[in-house]
């Protein structure tokens, strides 16, 4: 008898330990780290940027030793709102959405790109060769002529800097109210390219370092376009964390983009490589989106 309930009690016992280690298993599990997603604007069309974006992916799953999505989102403004709203951790932004982020959700930028080894890009006017468009001032001059194109319309090259500009020469102040022939917004700098290389547009603003990125790789002649206007010195794209994430975690990030040569993905952002970048390199940006009524002060 005395055997039976010693029997019984090991038995319990040793039901006890395995609950308990399940118990301790599930904890374990759920304690493992989420995906770490990230949101990417369309610089150029999405499809142009999947594969590039595939083994950035794959590097920072391998670095970071925990999952990794990286998401194309099909404008600028939806990665805005992923911010916002927190469904993604980390996000590379244009300069003007990088900002607005900032003030709506506190998004704080850590690494930028090098164009030739310098953090800064241009906006520019292109036209097509064969146009009589020289300058700006002819843009001007002959606005009610001429069927512009903006990039994105939250884009900073492609429609903040330039609309400032048309907007102090007084031939532009939105869509509705200008002075031109007619206003378009292509939603990316390759398809503004494409449209004055076609002549379907008489010109438009494109980021500086995605153009010669076009050009480099054959995807727009450049024997075909000419740059009749360039803006001041702009600092490049951020990448940018969400408010919450953590020291440890910023580090490892920053340390993963400056040791990325991957020519693939640094092609994707006409970028010669990266390095570190913080709130405040985007004060001349945020200045410019207060005097077009983006933001407050």
């Amino acid at each position: 008898m005395k055997k039976s309930i010693s029997l019984l009690g090991i038995l319990c016992l040793s039901f006890l330990l395995v609950a308990c280690g399940g118990d301790n298993s599930k904890e374990n599990i759920e304690k493992l780290p989420e995906t770490f997603t990230i949101g990417v604007i369309p610089v150029q069309t999405v499809g142009e940027m999947e594969s590039a974006m595939d083994k950035l992916q794959a590097i920072l799953t391998e670095e970071l030793d925990r999952d990794v999505s990286v998401k194309v989102y099909p404008d600028y403004n939806g990665v805005v709102e992923a911010m916002n709203y927190d469904k993604i951790d980390m996000a590379y932004f244009g300069p003007l959405t990088y900002v607005v982020a900032h003030e709506k959700s506190g998004a704080e930028a850590i690494i930028t790109q090098l164009i030739d080894g310098e953090p800064f890009y241009h906006s520019y006017i292109i036209t097509h060769t064969d146009s009589p468009l020289q300058s700006i001032e002819d843009v001007v001059a002959n606005s009610e002529e001429i069927d512009f194109a903006f990039g994105d319309i939250n884009s900073t090259s492609g429609s903040l800097i330039p609309s400032i500009e048309l907007k102090d020469r007084g031939v532009f102040v939105s869509e509705e109210e200008n002075r031109f022939q007619t206003v378009r917004f292509t939603g990316s700098h390759d398809a503004t390219a494409l449209a004055v290389q076609n002549k379907q547009v008489d010109a438009g603003a494109i980021d500086s370092a995605i153009y010669t990125q076009l050009v480099e790789s054959g995807k727009i002649d450049g024997d075909q376009i000419k740059t009749i206007w360039q803006s001041e010195k702009l600092f490049q794209y951020p990448w940018a964390v969400h408010k919450d994430t953590d020291k440890e975690t910023i580090k490892q990030l920053q340390d993963i983009f400056l040791g990325i040569k991957d020519e693939k993905i640094l092609a994707a952002f006409g970028a010669s490589g990266f390095t570190k970048a913080s709130n405040k390199d985007y004060e001349s940006i945020r200045a410019a989106a207060v005097k077009q009524g983006i933001i407050n002060e």
